[in-house]
C-alpha cells in the first residue's frame, strides 16, 4: 500500500489591516510514523520576543482556595461505637481513617483490639454512630 503524503497550510479568511498584522503557521507531519507532530504558531507582530518570553514564564498564580476543616474525629482518636447492631456497640477503638469526601456513608474506619465472629478487627462507620472518648 503506498503511502500519500498530505499537508495542507491555513491562510486567513480576512483581510488583514496594516495596523494588526498577525502571522500564523500550521504544520503537519507527512510521514506516517508514531512520532508525528503538530505545531501552530501564532503571533501578533505588536508584541516582542521579549515581552512574550515574559509572559509565558511568569505564569498568574491562582488564587489559593481555603481548604475546608477535616471532618470528623482526627486520627488515632478513641472513639465509643453507637450503632446499636454492630458487634463493638459501646466499645472503645481507635480511628484508623476518615474519608474526606462528603458523599461517603461510612467514612471513618476503627480499629478495636477485639475481634468479632468473622475474625475482623476493623470497620465502618458514620459521623453520628461514634463519639470520641476523652
Amino acid at each position: 500500500m503506498a503511502s500519500a503524503a498530505c499537508g495542507f497550510v491555513v491562510a486567513p479568511n480576512m483581510a488583514s489591516n496594516a495596523t494588526t498584522l498577525k502571522s500564523s503557521m500550521v504544520f503537519f507531519s507527512y510521514k506516517n510514523n508514531r512520532s508525528s507532530r503538530l505545531v501552530v504558531r501564532a503571533a501578533d507582530e505588536a508584541e516582542t520576543p521579549a515581552a512574550a518570553a515574559a509572559t509565558t514564564a511568569a505564569p498568574t498564580e491562582a488564587p489559593k482556595v481555603a481548604k475546608p476543616p477535616p471532618v470528623g474525629p482526627p486520627r488515632g482518636t478513641k472513639v465509643r461505637i453507637l450503632r446499636k447492631e454492630s458487634y463493638w456497640y459501646k466499645g472503645v477503638g481507635s480511628v484508623v481513617a476518615v474519608d474526606q469526601d462528603p458523599k461517603t456513608r461510612y467514612p471513618v474506619v476503627v480499629r478495636f483490639n477485639k475481634v468479632n465472629y468473622a475474625n475482623i478487627s476493623t470497620n465502618n462507620y458514620a459521623l453520628d454512630e461514634v463519639e470520641v472518648v476523652a
